[in-house]
């Protein structure tokens, strides 16, 4: 997979080789927060978390408040990125990285639609995101997360991701991961 972002403006743009899996191709291209598919996962994105976090659906009303409240302005060049996978052409994931210090990069917002769990969009995403980590100067890659959210703590181990001591102290971070970018 090649990703190339022009780290001077403001949206980045891409290139994907596929990755081909038995349901379909995955591609994973830059693309700004704010554009109409990379909203709408975003919103799903949040919209499961707190709902496994309060054990009920989110309203709509909840999943516009926690975005507003989780703004995802350090997902833009040159401090971050934001990527979003395509199965077949359908927009079914999504993950940003953002700068913590000129060496480190933290993972946020990952996000596979369960429709599309085990088909290959994780590690895809994953290693998109990497690149992009790469290429705004990362050595190392880090990321937080819950206890609930086993699908994701599985999809890191897969990939390479080692459990590390807190390296934050986020509200709702049971877990931290970390991978070199060697």
């Amino acid at each position: 997979m090649n990703i190339n972002f022009d780290t001077e403006t403001a949206t980045a743009t891409a290139t994907t080789t596929g990755t081909a899996t038995a349901t379909g191709t995955w591609t994973v291209t830059a693309e700004h927060v704010d554009t109409p598919d990379a909203t709408a996962l975003r919103r799903a994105y949040y919209a499961e978390v707190a709902g496994r976090y309060w054990k009920r659906p989110a309203t709509e009303a909840e999943v516009d408040e926690g975005l507003r409240d989780d703004p995802a302005d350090g997902l833009v060049p040159p401090t971050g990125r934001f990527v979003v996978g395509r199965l077949d052409g359908a927009p079914l994931s999504c993950g940003g990285i953002r700068m913590l210090d000129p060496v480190t990069a933290e993972l946020t917002r990952v996000y596979v639609d369960p429709r599309a769990r085990g088909t290959g969009g994780g590690a895809a995403l994953l290693a998109a995101l990497e690149d992009g980590a790469r290429a705004l100067g990362a050595e190392r890659v880090r990321l937080d997360t819950r206890s609930d959210l086993v699908e994701a703590r599985a999809l890191y181990a897969r990939n390479g991701y080692a459990e590390i001591p807190a390296y934050n102290s986020a509200p709702y971070a049971e877990h931290w991961f970390e991978k070199g970018l060697a």
